[in-house]
């Protein structure tokens, strides 16, 4: 067997290098808020932030997403839980059935295109989310549920908690887009909000966020692009009385 030895001198050099590299990233911190006719609301959560590289900043490296970290988008009640998921590009999604009758779960927008068709309670489905965007889930038979699965190629994000605090760990110094995200939000408004920043070890904050409510759900057409049917009380694909 082939063993290559290294002086402790050289061991130490790289020791601490690795920690001098570590001590170089920052973790940013910021706040947002959400507002409805002027008013702020007291749940500013869901809010999803993140960075992406610009120029000669060069792109993080992305963890690989393993088998047992498979987040799951569980349709229960007539509703998806939870409404919103941020994974890494490329990674999967499991879709299982916990209602008592069939589902059909879709999306026919930018993220990720695909239809699972009917599936019945008990069973699940796997959906691969193989490219960075923002997927619009929805259920061909219910149109009172959907979800939104955001894939992205950056480790740079976080995700609001209900006082609206973020904090996005082990940023690497460089410049930077930064991106918004709410559901509830138009496109209009986040795209607002979006910015160019530069990080440095000397500002680690990111700054406030104030972003306005639509009031607006996301109008869709069920995957034929048609209306929705009239719930038919003798199909297997609906809940009975």
């Amino acid at each position: 067997m082939l063993r290559l030895a290294i002086c402790p001198r050289a061991w130490w050099i790289l020791l601490m290098l690795c920690v001098f590299a570590s001590a170089q990233n920052v973790e940013l911190k910021g706040r947002v808020e959400l507002t409805r006719n002027g008013r702020r609301l007291g749940d500013a959560s869901k809010v999803v932030v993140w960075l992406t590289p610009l120029g000669t900043t060069p792109a993080p490296a992305m963890p690989l997403q393993q088998a047992s970290q498979i987040p799951q988008l569980v349709q229960k009640d007539k509703m998806f839980h939870p409404s919103l998921l941020v994974i890494p590009a490329g990674g999967k999604v499991e879709f299982p059935n916990h209602d008592p009758f069939f589902h059909n779960v879709f999306s026919l927008f930018d993220g990720k295109r695909f239809d699972l068709g009917l599936y019945e309670s008990g069973s699940t489905q796997f959906v691969q989310f193989d490219k960075p965007g923002i997927s619009y889930i929805f259920c061909n038979i219910h149109p009172q549920m959907s979800a939104v699965v955001i894939a992205l190629n950056t480790p740079y994000y976080a995700v609001s908690r209900w006082r609206g605090e973020i904090s996005i760990a082990d940023v690497a110094p460089g410049r930077y887009q930064l991106h918004v995200f709410h559901p509830s939000v138009s496109p209009d408004a986040l795209q607002a909000v979006e910015r160019e920043i530069t990080v440095t070890q000397g500002d680690t904050f990111l700054g406030s966020f104030s972003l306005p409510e639509s009031n607006l759900e996301l109008a869709h057409k069920n995957k034929y692009g048609r209306d929705y049917d009239r719930p038919d009380p003798d199909s297997p694909a609906y809940a009975r009385p």
